[in-house]
């Protein structure tokens, strides 16, 4: 299993949807304890299965491109940069593949990245590296909009819709933005794929062993206006959450 001691936030305070917050730019980007084993297990997947966690649609490589420079410019201490690789918190090297935006990064950086593009009036997933899906697949969420990908969670009404929208609309670039989500679950398992026509079945919150919570950044590229959508994914014993709550 791969686990962090703690979240660093309560996870158990009730927020309002869509609960954002301003971020200070440079927390975007966060290396914890769980480092080197997410790290492992995400160049795993993208080695084995990059098929399920990688896809960039054409119109969407010079957002990529301009993801992959802006996290190497954002780098927290503990990564060293060289001209042609990045060395990591884990002792790796890895090479900056520039024909590879998104899985270059997937290498580096514990966040999955998503690319969020304006289509029409809604915001479209064009592009993402996403090793650690909680309970949903990237194949059916790719190149669609906002409202379908939020489709199968109830609490995603009309409204919360609008009031998202409105701010992928608004974010500005230097003033990024951020949220958690928090869901109790019986596996510990990183990579948690699910199909939206088969949804995970409820857990019962007083058995269940482990929370597991996104830390969700969203920031505005400057030059292509892309939006990044980034997740941090803290998975914790459930006693983890109560000892710090007590």
């Amino acid at each position: 299993m791969i686990l962090q001691d703690r979240i660093p936030y309560d996870v158990t305070a009730p927020r309002p949807l869509p609960g954002i917050a301003p971020l200070d730019p440079s927390e975007w980007l966060i290396v914890d304890e769980a480092y080197a084993g997410q790290m492992a297990e995400r160049r795993r997947l993208l080695a084995d299965r990059c098929n399920e966690v990688l896809a960039l649609s054409s119109g969407a490589v010079p957002a990529a491109e301009e993801l992959l420079e802006t996290v190497l410019a954002a780098l927290p201490d503990g990564f060293s940069r060289a001209e042609d690789s990045v060395l990591c918190p884990d002792g790796a090297r890895v090479a900056l593949d520039r024909t590879d935006p998104l899985g270059t990064l997937g290498r580096i950086v514990q966040e999955d990245l998503c690319l969020m593009e304006k289509h029409g009036d809604q915001h479209v997933l064009t592009g993402a590296v996403l090793c650690f899906p909680a309970s949903w697949r990237l194949d059916e969420k790719f190149m669609r909009p906002m409202t379908d990908i939020h489709a199968p969670v109830d609490s995603f009404d009309d409204n919360i819709a609008r009031r998202v929208q409105r701010l992928f609309d608004g974010v500005q670039a230097g003033r990024p933005l951020w949220r958690f989500n928090a869901l109790r679950y019986a596996e510990s398992e990183l990579f948690h794929p699910r199909s939206m026509h088969n949804p995970r079945a409820p857990v019962d919150p007083a058995a269940a062993p482990f929370w597991r919570s996104e830390r969700q950044c969203i920031l505005r590229l400057p030059r292509t206006r892309a939006v990044v959508f980034s997740i941090h994914t803290y998975l914790v014993r459930s006693e983890a959450v109560t000892a710090a709550t007590a």
